[in-house]
C-alpha cells in the first residue's frame, strides 16, 4: 500500500484589526446579502455572522419571547430604513445640479 505524504501544515488564525471589523460589519450592515457582503471582503461568511452576533448581544435572560421578537422587527425596520435613507441621498446627489 503507498501512502502519499500530505501536505498538512498547521493553519494559521489571521487576525483582523477592531477597523476591519467595523468596516464589515458597516458593508455588512448596508448589503442586501451578509455572504456577499463576506465573499466580497474575502472572508467566510460565518465570521461576519459570529462578528454580527457579538455586536448585538441578546437580551437578558426572562425577557418575553415576544419582547424579543419586537426588538428583532424594530431592527429590521431600522436596517431597512437606514438603507432608504442611504438610497436618496445618493439620489439627490446625482440629481441635484451642483451649485457654484
Amino acid at each position: 500500500m503507498n501512502s502519499k505524504p500530505t501536505n498538512s501544515s498547521p493553519r494559521k488564525c489571521r487576525r483582523y484589526d477592531d477597523a476591519f471589523r467595523a468596516e464589515a460589519l458597516h458593508l455588512a450592515s448596508e448589503s442586501r446579502s451578509t455572504q456577499a457582503a463576506a465573499r466580497q471582503l474575502g472572508i467566510s461568511p460565518k465570521l461576519l455572522y459570529k462578528w454580527q452576533k457579538a455586536e448585538h448581544p441578546v437580551l437578558e435572560v426572562g425577557v418575553e419571547e415576544s419582547e424579543s421578537l419586537a426588538m428583532r422587527q424594530l431592527r429590521a425596520e431600522n436596517r431597512r430604513l437606514q438603507q432608504e435613507r442611504d438610497i436618496l441621498k445618493k439620489a439627490l446627489a446625482i440629481f441635484m445640479p451642483p451649485t457654484l
